[in-house]
């Protein structure tokens, strides 16, 4: 039997065939090893930077939210002051469309009390109580001497006139000489004494805490 020269032309052939086969098959091999790290740091980085922008979204969410917490107490605060004025604003349109009604007391003893109050703080014995027409004819006779009774001091002369120019309810005094004025009309006085008022109305009412008034009722 012959044996093949291990020099021949085709024994070389394959030989470098199987060469070539061997070191694609490294290559090809290489590469693919290549290929997966690539491919694993490529996912790692991926999810690196997927991590990284997750965080940073959260972070971002937080302070936001944080921002938006922050606003809560000072935003409520606000609805509950601008829901306090309001209703203390009802509070005094009440008031003053029952005063200009005359609705819900006595009138003839309010101009008494109110035009008494004013007398008993000025000094002298002769005042002139003002009084619209209105009140005037609804006020009826004795009405100069219910005032002196209630003054607590005699003797008094006191002149009921009646002021075309009122339109209001209420009085307002004057000494004989007209030095001292004292104007009690029903809303003038309401406006004087409304500061101290809303604040009473709002601390009875729980609106608001008790505090001092920053001064007195004029």
């Amino acid at each position: 039997m012959a044996t093949p020269n291990q020099n021949s032309p085709e024994l070389l052939r394959e030989e470098i065939l199987a060469d070539a086969r061997r070191q694609s098959e490294e290559i090809i091999r290489r590469a693919q090893q290549e290929a997966e790290a690539l491919l694993t740091k490529a996912n790692g980085e991926a999810d690196k930077a997927l991590r990284e922008r997750l965080d940073r979204a959260h972070a971002e969410a937080a302070r936001r939210m944080e921002l938006i917490l922050a606003t809560v107490p000072v935003e409520a605060g606000r609805l509950r002051l601008a829901r306090v004025e309001a209703l203390l604003e009802s509070v005094h349109e009440e008031i003053r469309w029952r005063l200009a009604a005359r609705d819900g007391f006595d009138y003839r003893k309010t101009l008494i009390t109110l035009a008494a109050e004013a007398m008993a703080q000025m000094p002298g014995s002769a005042f002139v109580i003002k009084l619209s027409a209105a009140d005037c004819a609804a006020a009826g006779d004795g009405l100069a001497e219910g005032m002196a009774r209630h003054v607590g001091r005699s003797p008094l002369n006191i002149t009921i006139s009646n002021d075309a120019t009122l339109t209001e309810g209420g009085v307002i005094i004057e000494d004989a000489d007209g030095r001292q004025v004292w104007d009690n009309r029903l809303l003038a006085r309401l406006e004087r004494l409304w500061p101290e008022l809303r604040r009473q109305i709002a601390v009875q009412t729980t609106l608001v805490a008790e505090s001092k008034p920053a001064g007195g009722v004029a």
